[in-house]
């Protein structure tokens, strides 16, 4: 018995096709998915960076002012760098000295607290933001 082929003609033209388009769907959404992982990894590079120079940007604050200007300070002030967009915030915590500790001599330490808060944005249209806080504590004589 001798069969017709002519019955048969192009239903494996529509199954390729088929399997042709469950392959490109397949690679799309591989490649959407690579380009999330990739947009979410700049994102927490972008994220670190802007951790490190606002670490970096206190740090330098601090020796900034850490030479008599930190005693001397009783209203909160903030100075920005505009090179690294980086705004720090310098607050005395209190106005009155604390007790730092005591020498053995009949002197005693005293000491003035400031808090200095850092902070950088990041990311699309810097809508991310990175807050670094640190306190200092300098000491005083008594009556300075």
């Amino acid at each position: 018995m001798i069969k017709s082929t002519k019955n048969q003609q192009g239903i494996v033209l529509f199954f390729s096709l088929i399997v042709l388009v469950l392959m490109t769907l397949i690679g799309v959404a591989l490649a959407v998915n690579s380009t999330q992982s990739l947009r979410m990894a700049g994102a927490g590079s972008e994220r670190l960076e802007a951790m490190a120079l606002a670490q970096g940007e206190q740090d330098k604050t601090i020796l900034t002012y850490t030479n008599n200007r930190l005693t001397d300070m009783t209203v909160a002030f903030t100075t920005v760098d505009n090179d690294l967009g980086v705004s720090n915030t310098l607050t005395p915590l209190t106005i009155v000295d604390v007790e730092c500790r005591s020498t053995k001599a009949n002197s005693e330490i005293y000491c003035r607290r400031v808090e200095i808060s850092s902070s950088a944005t990041f990311g699309r249209s810097d809508m991310g933001l990175v807050t670094v806080v640190s306190g200092i504590e300098q000491e005083v004589l008594p009556g300075s």
